[in-house]
C-alpha cells in the first residue's frame, strides 16, 4: 500500500502493512555479525572456568601459544592494564549497594561456571578453540553460593572478602501503618510463595562481535549483535579508556535480543582491547553452550506476597517481599530489574495500602539482567496467582473477583498507592472482550461436566489481567531511581531534493519492525509513499545520539521523536510555501504533503517541490537556511501503561501429568497502533516465551553450581507445533502521555501468559486438592502434585474417621 502526495492521500498508519525487513531476513540476504567478511580478521576463543567458585592460582599459556595458527594468548593478569574501569553497572539502586569489581577476564577469582580466565587469538575459529583447550589453568575450588535462600543467609561467600552476599535492600513502603492496619482488620488473608526460575534468553542469533581498527588515528569500528549501540559506545569508551569519538558501533541485522543483548559484555571489551593491541581485526561468535553460560540469564526470584481482603473479596492491602538472584556480578542493569516491577505488585487493582521490599543477593551463577518484560512479568505473576488463590479461598469466580477490584475507567489518570500515575485504562472492558472471545461461561460448563464424570482429562481456565509500565522515561524519574542514563530519544527527518525522505533514528531494532513502522509514520506526515522513506539506524556514525531499544519504548518515545522531527520539516516548509505564494504562514492549510491557501485551494505548493526549492536555495525567505530537515529529542512526561486480559485453557491428564495448552485468548490494549500486523507478531512471540516459562524452560543448576541445561537438547525452547493458534483481540485506550497515543506492545504477551497458564493448570486440579504448582509445570510435577493431594486427602479422611471413632467411644 502506498500514499501519494495529494490531498486526501490514503493513510497508512493503522493498516496491516507487510514488514519491509522480512524479504532480506527470509531470503538469507540479511547480514549478521557472523556474516560480515573482514579480510585478515583473527578469531578469539575464551577459556572459561569449569568451577562455580575458585581461586585462579596460575595460567600457563605456553602450550596454547605453540599451537598452529595461534597469534597470541593472554591471561586476565596480562590484560589488566587495558581497563580504565571495571565493567559497568548503570543502576546503583541504593547508595550502599555492593558491586564487586568485574573485569572482562578474572585474575585471581572465578565466580561462576563460564567466567572467562584467558583468551586465545588465532587465524581461524578452530585453531583458537583447539588452543583454548590446552590452556592450563590452576584452580583452587572454593565453596559456592548456589541456592538463593542459602546465599541470602551467607551460608557460603559468593566473593572472597565480601562482608555479605547481599548486594542491596530496597524498600517501597509509603504508609506502613496503613498496611499493618489492613492486615490486622482483614476478614481474610492470603499468603503465597512463588519461585521465578532462571531462564536462558536463547535468542535465535547468539552474540557476536567484530572489532576493526583503523590503521591511523586510533579509530575502531565495533560490529556487535547488540540492542544498544549508543550506550555500548559510551560504555566501551569509559571501560577501555578509548576516547568515545574514536569508537563507531554498528549493530547489523540482530537476530533477537529479548533484553539479553541490552548489556555490555566481556567479549566486546576483549575484542576491542585485542584489536587495538594487535592492530588487526578481532572477532568472536558465541557457541550455543557459551550462550547458556556467559550471556545473562533472566528472572531468578523468590517471591512472598500477601493479600488482605474483606469478606466479599475486596483487596485492602498488598505486601510483597522479594529475594532476587543477581548472579555473580552486577551487569548493566542487573540490580534495577526487580525494581521495574516494584511498583506493580498490586496489578490492575484499586488497592489502598501497599508495601514492597527487595533484597538483591549474589550467587555463584551466571549474572542475571533484563529478560523480556524485566521485572513486570515477575510482578504480574505474583499478584495474578495470589488473586486466584483469594478467589479460591472465598469460593468466588476468578473473573468476578478481578472485576470487583479493578481500577475503574473513570479513575484515570490514576495515582497508584505505589507512587505512579497510570495514564489511561479500561481494565473491565478488556476483561469483557477476553471472556467473550473465550466463551468463558461455556468453558466453565464443560469444566463442570468433566469434574462430575471424573474423566482423566480435566479442563482448566486461567486468567491474567495485567498492567505494565513502558517507555522507561522520563529522565527525571529515572534519576530519582538512581538510573545512570536518561529516557529521551532522538530523531532526524530530512527531505532530499527529489522529494524522497531519510529518517535517522536513535532506536535500534532487532526484530520490532522499526523500518516499516517509522516509514509509515513519516509517510502519513509528509504525504509520500512509505517506500520513499529510508530509515537509517543502528550505526553511531550515522545516528550519533540515541538511547536504543528496550522496555517497549521504541514507538512511544522514539516514534514520537520522529513525528516531532517531521513536524519541524513541515513548519520550515510552511515558511517557504508562504514565501512562494506571497501569503502569511498562518493562511496556509496543510494536508497530505500539500500546502494550500485557505479559501483558495488552487493556490498550492507541494512538499516535494518545496524540498527541491530549499535545496537549490535560489529564492528562500530572509534568514532561512537551505534544505528541509528537522531534528527532535523527546523526553516523555510519564511512563505509558499498556494493559489487557489473557485467558489460557489447558487440558491436564491426571494419570500422566501431561499438560496441553488447547486454547489461548489475548486481549491487549497498547493504545493507538501504527501497524496491527506487527502488533500481532509481537504478541505471538511474547505469548510463546511466557508459556515456555510456565511449562518448559528452566536454567537448572546442580548443588556445585554447574548449569545442567547447556544445550537446546536440555533447555526446552518450544516450537510452533507445541502451541495452539492464538485468538487475539484488542481494545484501544490512547495514552495521553505522548502525541501518538501509543503505549507499547513488545513485552505484553510475556507478562500476561505465564500466570494465565499456571492459573489454568491449578484450576484444572483444584477440585482434587492441588492448590499450587512450581514452574515449569512439568508432567512429573503435575503427577506428583495429584498423587500428593490424593495422599493428603486420604490422610485427612483417616483422621476424620479416627476422630469419629474416638468421639463415639468405638474401637477394637
Amino acid at each position: 500500500m502506498s500514499a501519494t502526495a495529494t490531498e486526501g492521500a490514503t493513510r497508512v498508519v493503522g493498516t496491516r502493512m507487510l514488514r519491509r525487513e522480512d524479504p532480506a531476513l527470509l531470503s538469507g540476504e540479511a547480514r549478521f555479525v557472523h556474516d560480515l567478511v573482514v579480510p585478515g580478521a583473527l578469531h578469539m576463543a575464551v577459556v572459561r572456568s569449569p568451577f562455580a567458585h575458585a581461586r585462579v592460582t596460575g595460567v600457563d599459556l605456553g602450550a596454547a601459544r605453540a599451537m598452529p595458527g595461534v597469534v597470541a594468548a593472554f591471561s586476565g593478569a596480562d590484560l589488566a592494564g587495558e581497563w580504565a574501569a571495571p565493567m559497568p553497572c548503570a543502576w546503583p539502586v541504593t547508595a550502599d549497594m555492593q558491586s564487586p569489581a568485574h573485569y572482562p577476564l578474572a585474575v585471581d577469582e572465578a565466580c561462576y561456571v563460564g567466567d572467562g580466565v584467558a583468551v586465545v587469538v588465532a587465524t581461524s575459529p578452530a585453531a583458537a578453540a583447539d588452543a583454548a583447550a590446552v590452556v592450563d589453568v590452576a584452580y583452587e575450588e572454593l565453596p559456592a553460593a548456589v541456592d538463593l535462600e542459602a546465599a541470602a543467609s551467607d551460608a557460603a561467600a559468593a566473593h572472597l572478602g565480601a562482608p555479605t552476599n547481599r548486594a542491596y535492600t530496597w524498600e517501597l513502603d509509603p504508609d506502613p501503618s496503613a498496611v499493618a492496619a489492613a492486615f490486622a482488620g482483614a476478614a481474610v488473608t492470603v499468603s503465597e510463595r512463588y519461585v521465578q526460575q532462571r531462564l536462558v534468553p536463547a535468542a535465535m542469533e547468539p552474540r557476536g562481535v567484530c572489532v576493526v581498527p583503523q590503521p591511523f588515528g586510533g579509530e575502531v569500528t565495533v560490529y556487535s549483535a547488540t540492542q544498544i549501540p549508543h550506550i555500548l559506545r559510551t560504555m566501551l569508551g569509559m571501560t577501555a579508556g578509548v576516547p568515545e569519538e574514536r569508537i563507531r558501533v554498528v549493530a547489523p541485522s540482530v537476530g533477537g535480543g529479548f533484553g539479553s543483548k541490552l548489556d555490555v559484555y566481556a567479549e566486546e571489551l576483549l575484542c576491542l582491547a585485542l584489536a587495538r593491541r594487535l592492530r588487526r581485526p578481532v572477532r568472536w561468535t558465541e557457541e550455543r553452550t557459551e550462550a547458556a553460560q556467559a550471556t545473562i540469564q533472566g528472572r531468578g526470584q523468590i517471591q512472598e506476597i500477601e493479600l488482605a481482603a474483606t469478606a466479599d473479596g475486596r483487596i485492602q492491602a498488598v505486601r510483597a517481599r522479594i529475594v532476587a538472584d543477581m548472579g555473580a556480578y552486577l551487569q548493566l542493569v542487573t540490580p534495577g530489574v526487580p525494581l521495574l516491577g516494584a511498583f506493580l505488585y498490586h496489578g490492575v487493582y484499586d488497592v489502598p495500602a501497599y508495601s514492597f521490599s527487595c533484597v538483591g543477593v549474589f550467587t555463584n551463577k551466571t549474572p542475571t539482567d533484563a529478560y523480556r518484560g524485566a521485572g513486570r512479568p515477575e510482578a504480574t505473576y505474583a499478584i495474578e496467582r495470589a488473586v486466584d488463590t483469594l478467589a479460591r479461598t472465598l469460593g468466588q469466580d476468578p473473573a468476578e473477583i478481578r472485576r470487583r477490584n479493578f481500577i475503574g475507567a473513570d479513575q484515570f489518570p490514576y495515582a497508584s498507592v505505589a507512587g505512579l500515575t497510570f495514564d489511561s485504562g479500561n481494565y473491565e472492558g478488556a476483561l469483557d472482550v477476553a471472556l467473550g472471545l473465550a466463551d468463558y461461561s461455556g468453558l466453565r460448563e464443560e469444566q463442570g461436566r468433566r469434574r462430575r464424570t471424573g474423566t482423566r482429562m480435566q479442563l482448566g481456565v486461567g486468567l491474567s489481567c495485567y498492567v505494565e509500565m513502558c517507555g522507561l522515561a522520563p529522565s527525571r524519574v529515572l534519576a530519582s531511581l538512581n538510573y545512570v542514563a536518561g529516557g529521551w530519544e532522538a530523531a532526524t527527518v530530512r527531505m532530499l531534493p527529489t522529494g524522497k525522505v531519510q529518517v535517522v533514528t536513535g532506536s535500534s531494532p532487532h526484530g520490532q519492525g522499526h523500518e516499516t513502522s517509522w516509514s509509515m509514520l513519516v509517510a502519513d506526515k509528509l504525504g509520500v509513499a512509505p517506500d520513499d522513506v529510508d530509515v537509517l539506524h543502528s550505526d553511531t556514525a550515522i545516528s550519533p545520539f540515541g538511547l536504543d531499544t528496550y522496555g517497549s519504548r521504541s514507538l512511544s518515545v522514539g516514534g514520537t521523536a520522529i513525528v516531532m522531527a517531521a513536524d519541524r520539516v513541515i513548519e520550515k516548509a510552511r515558511l517557504l510555501a508562504a514565501h512562494q505564494l506571497e501569503v502569511a504562514p498562518e493562511d496556509l492549510e496543510y494536508e497530505g504533503g500539500r500546502f494550500s491557501v485557505r479559501g483558495s485551494a488552487s493556490r498550492a505548493a507541494e512538499l516535494g517541490a518545496l524540498a527541491f526549492a530549499a535545496f537549490v536555495a535560489h529564492d528562500l525567505p530572509e534568514g532561512m537556511e537551505p534544505n528541509l530537515e528537522g531534528s527532535a529529542t523527546y523526553d516523555p512526561v510519564n511512563f505509558t501503561f499498556p494493559f489487557g486480559t489473557h485467558v489460557a485453557v489447558v487440558e491436564v491428564d491426571t494419570e500422566t501429568g501431561r499438560v496441553e495448552l488447547s486454547r489461548y485468548v489475548a486481549v491487549d490494549d497498547c493504545g493507538n497502533q501504527v501497524n496491527p500486523l506487527i502488533v500481532d507478531g509481537q504478541v505471538h512471540g511474547g505469548i510463546a516465551q511466557g508459556v515456555a516459562q510456565a511449562l518448559w524452560e528452566e536454567a537448572a543448576y546442580d548443588e556445585a553450581g554447574n548449569l545442567l541445561t547447556t544445550s537446546l537438547a536440555d533447555y526446552l525452547v518450544p516450537a510452533a507445533s507445541e502451541l495452539p493458534s492464538f485468538t487475539l483481540g484488542r481494545t484501544v485506550t490512547p495514552s495521553p502521555s505522548n502525541p501518538l497515543g501509543a503505549k507499547g506492545i513488545g513485552e505484553a504477551g510475556t507478562i500476561a501468559s505465564t500466570p494465565a497458564v499456571v492459573n489454568a493448570v491449578v484450576d484444572a486440579l483444584a477440585h482434587l486438592g492441588v492448590t499450587s504448582m512450581e514452574m515449569p509445570v512439568t508432567p512429573e510435577r503435575v503427577w506428583r502434585a495429584v498423587r500428593g493431594a490424593a495422599g493428603q486427602s486420604q490422610v485427612e479422611q483417616s483422621q476424620i474417621e479416627q476422630s469419629q471413632i474416638s468421639t463415639t467411644g468405638g474401637g477394637a
